[in-house]
């Protein structure tokens, strides 16, 4: 009989940490042992020539949900586990999305009767808080966040979804007291809305004015304010899809001043702009919020995930396809207030940051595992199981060729969105097999995993969301009154 189930030899096995040439020894989905000359397998893959890292994490994606005004994501939990698999993630973390009048609870049992027989690798949930009643801040979030559900999102702009600054404040005590990990999508609801009622009194109702009324300023402020509440009850806190060069300088100095203030970003803001968004109608694939912006934003996001001030990478996939069900609710009519916000992302947001960040070298490839994979799983209560490679972790796993050149269709993508904003790209690294807990999942090119054989993976607390225990009179006073225990 076989000592392990499976035995990946001959690879470069890559973490966040470091990077060595060992074999990895599998046994019940398990990591059982790391080493070269590992007896055998009763099966093995060599992967010689081939970086062996740990299965990436998509913390910030939205499957399956309804949007504030109704528009369903083009996919179910299906076809967008199974195009994430291709792109060598072996787990998601969407969102349980609460709209007004919701049950929290409610909400959470529809979303686990949706992935659980759909799903072909594991995932979690995140909350999306956008109606904090006195019975959901009172019992069905504290009891959610015992159950496993420790992270969740608010919102500073959109109609149907927004919270004033009392509100965050509420919920960001409930946070402290409970250890959750509090997520913010930071933009000023009023700059946005005095920009785009005029220029849409002005006929202006183009794709291209959708980055004129998201002004960058708007994205600057909202986040030195949500930063500023979050100090006020030492609160850990992320700021969500960063674009601008304003939101990452106050992120920055926020870190720099000792606050546990995390960032996160995604593929759109390194590979689009607005000018993608200036055609006509076509302009509306590339419309999300906050959008695109220009090169020096780029650059200003490079800077961003070399140095440190970014700890996660994610896709913010918003799927919705270019017809009447998505991009063109109003057909030819739609305005850049009528389209559904968001771009597909979820297969090729790791091998895009491969290519441009390590291949080009932006980024080196510990820092790569780093933003892809184990500071999702450390923020959001999943490491060690998830995140890395070590003994005792779950066997989740893509080895990549570094040397495969892929040009990038929309054809050869598994998502159900119809297209990609990333046509035409030559990227170098794809995986080219994929396992979760051990079970290949992608072998190339090919699925071979069974649909509902993801795993819910309930989170535990993480050191990441612990307040720092600050003592200023006025942070003592915030955090005494708000209910949250002074540490």
């Amino acid at each position: 009989m076989a000592d392990f189930d499976l035995v990946i030899r001959n690879g470069t096995v890559v973490t966040a940490s470091d990077t060595q040439h060992c074999d990895i020894g599998i046994k019940g989905g398990i990591i059982a042992m790391l080493g070269r000359g590992l007896a055998a397998g009763e099966r093995e893959i060599d992967a010689a020539g081939k970086l062996v890292l740990p299965g990436a994490i998509d913390s910030h994606c939205h499957i399956e949900q309804k949007s504030s005004a109704g528009v369903i994501c083009a996919d179910d939990f299906y076809s967008a586990t199974v195009s994430a698999a291709f792109g060598g993630t072996t787990t998601v973390i969407p969102f349980a999305a609460q709209h007004r009048g919701q049950s929290l609870r409610q909400v959470v049992e529809e979303y686990h009767d949706a992935a659980g027989p759909k799903a072909v690798i594991d995932y979690a949930f995140h909350l999306i808080i956008s109606d904090p009643t006195e019975q959901v801040l009172g019992q069905e979030l504290p009891a959610l966040i015992r159950d496993g559900y420790t992270s969740f999102k608010v919102y500073m702009t959109y109609d149907l979804l927004r919270l004033d600054d009392g509100q965050m404040l509420d919920i960001l005590a409930l946070a402290r007291r409970e250890g959750a990990m509090m997520m913010v999508h930071a933009e000023n609801h009023d700059i946005i809305a005095w920009l785009a009622n005029r220029l849409l009194e002005r006929g202006m109702s183009q794709p291209r004015y959708h980055a004129v009324s998201h002004a960058r300023i708007a994205e600057g402020e909202a986040t030195n304010r949500a930063v500023a509440l979050a100090e006020l009850l030492d609160v850990p806190l992320l700021i969500v899809h960063v674009s601008a060069a304003e939101a990452i300088e106050v992120i920055r100095d926020a870190q720099t001043k000792g606050l546990r203030i995390y960032g996160e970003t995604c593929p759109q803001y390194l590979f689009l702009t607005a000018d993608d968004i200036s055609m006509d109608l076509e302009g509306t694939k590339f419309c999300c919020s906050p959008p695109p912006r220009d090169k020096a934003a780029q650059e200003a996001v490079w800077r961003g995930l070399a140095n440190g001030t970014f700890q996660v990478f994610s896709s913010d996939h918003a799927p919705y396809r270019y017809d009447e069900t998505g991009k063109l609710l109003k057909g030819d009519k739609t305005t850049f207030k009528d389209t559904a916000n968001g771009v597909p992302g979820i297969e090729l947001r790791v091998p895009l940051l491969f290519s441009e960040g390590v291949g080009k070298g932006r980024i080196d490839i510990n820092r790569f595992v780093a933003l892809t994979a184990t500071n999702h799983a450390r923020i959001y209560g999943l490491y060690p199981k998830k995140g890395t490679i070590a003994v005792g972790s779950d066997a989740d796993i893509a080895i990549w060729d570094p040397q495969r050149e892929v040009t990038v269709r929309a054809a050869d993508i598994h998502d159900n969105v119809g297209y990609t904003p990333y046509e035409g790209m030559q990227l170098t690294g794809w995986p080219v097999t994929v396992l979760s807990r051990g079970r290949v999942v992608v072998d190339d090119g090919k699925l071979v995993a069974e649909r509902g054989s993801g795993n819910f993976l309930p989170c535990a607390l993480s050191d990441a969301a612990k307040p720092l225990g600050r003592t200023t009179p006025e942070l003592a006073f915030a955090a005494a009154t708000s209910g949250a225990p002074l540490v």
